[in-house]
């Protein structure tokens, strides 16, 4: 079928990309971290020393860490996923959300032009029972903008959905259920899970009780630093194959105005309907796929690869990607790789290695 969009593209896709493996992960040669924090260290009680903070000479007991996901706001206001290396607990659901409080632990981790999503000096407690996560806020929770009502639902819910053991996510504050938000009133329902999305465009959307959710990834930031940015886009109930959804709405790209980027030539079609069989989706693509114009080269954008691979993997029983152009297997990779096999989804996204 065929995929209509506007020329939407970055102007350098080979600039600090990693490199896929082909049989895996986003993988490879590691590149430049994605806005890298100050270089840290943690004491055996979890203190932050830093390059600027440690004393000439001193002399730190380094601890064990852990890479985990925390759903910070970039500039533009969206929430976004970015691995920082933190001590490893026990409590580590405990430890994201307080990682995620302004002012807190997370300040010397926070990469440039990301900002925590909890109100200052938040006090919390994480019970996780039969895969539901029930968080118990302070006071001072209720100190935040309007505006950022959604941002911190989503951030919250994502980033404890992300460890195997939480499914959905409760509220209470001082101990008392919350029904809705605070400051808004934005409904939390019984629970919240990722099905709600995250980002949520419903910009082209006349009548969204006939529409259901799909999310995708488009680029954020700049050239040199760029990282993925989950969108949840709604698309008409009548759909029936949520895979092509997916590829349209990478195709159709970011809106206008949303500072988000997509690679991808807009005379690319998809030749035959996606085939998902042992959890892996097939795609057969038309040449126009190819990020040169060069019949010998076959190379497939590597952002566009990523965005393919983290926007596919979001839908039930995908775990893998295979790309064939016109039926034909094996592309080539931004560094000459030939690339034959599966990709699968990375275990964190935005790790600064991929």
């Amino acid at each position: 079928m065929s995929i209509n969009k506007k020329w939407t593209i970055v102007s350098a896709v080979v600039v600090s990309s990693a490199l896929l493996t082909g049989c895996g992960l986003f993988g490879g040669d590691e590149k430049e971290q994605i806005d890298p924090p100050q270089s840290v260290t943690y004491t055996e009680d979890g203190e932050v020393i830093t390059e600027e903070t440690a004393g000439a000479g001193e002399e730190v007991e380094e601890v064990s860490s852990l890479q985990t996901e925390l759903y910070l706001v970039d500039k533009n206001g969206y929430v976004v996923p970015q691995t920082l290396q933190l001590p490893e607990t026990n409590s580590v659901a405990t430890q994201a959300l307080e990682y995620l409080v302004e002012n807190g632990p997370v300040t010397d981790l926070l990469p440039n032009d990301f900002k925590a999503v909890l109100p200052a000096d938040t006090k919390l407690s994480v019970n996780v029972k039969d895969g539901v996560a029930t968080v118990d806020f302070s006071k001072e929770f209720n100190n935040y903008q309007p505006e950022d009502e959604m941002r911190i639902l989503d951030s919250i819910t994502w980033t404890l959905t992300q460890f195997d053991t939480i499914d959905e996510v409760k509220l209470t504050l001082n101990g008392n259920e919350m029904t809705e938000m605070p400051v808004n009133g934005t409904p939390i329902g019984e629970s919240l899970t990722r099905a709600s999305g995250i980002n949520l465009d419903a910009s082209d959307v006349i009548d969204i009780t006939n529409t259901k959710p799909v999310t995708v990834y488009y680029l954020g930031g700049a050239e040199d630093n760029y990282y993925y940015v989950p969108v949840t886009k709604r698309i008409s109930n009548e759909t029936n194959d949520n895979v092509v959804a997916v590829v349209n709405e990478l195709a159709d790209g970011p809106n206008y105005g949303s500072n988000l980027l997509m690679d991808m030539n807009n005379d690319v079609q998809l030749l035959d309907e996606p085939k998902v069989e042992n959890g892996t989706v097939t795609l057969n693509f038309n040449e126009a796929i190819y990020s040169t114009f060069d019949d010998e080269e076959k190379m497939i954008s590597q952002h566009l690869m990523n965005a393919l691979v983290l926007s596919l993997t979001e839908q039930n029983g995908v775990e893998s990607v295979a790309i064939t152009v016109n039926g034909e297997a094996g592309f080539s990779n931004e560094n000459g790789e030939i690339i034959t096999e599966p990709v699968t989804r990375p275990e964190k996204v935005n790790t600064g290695s991929f």
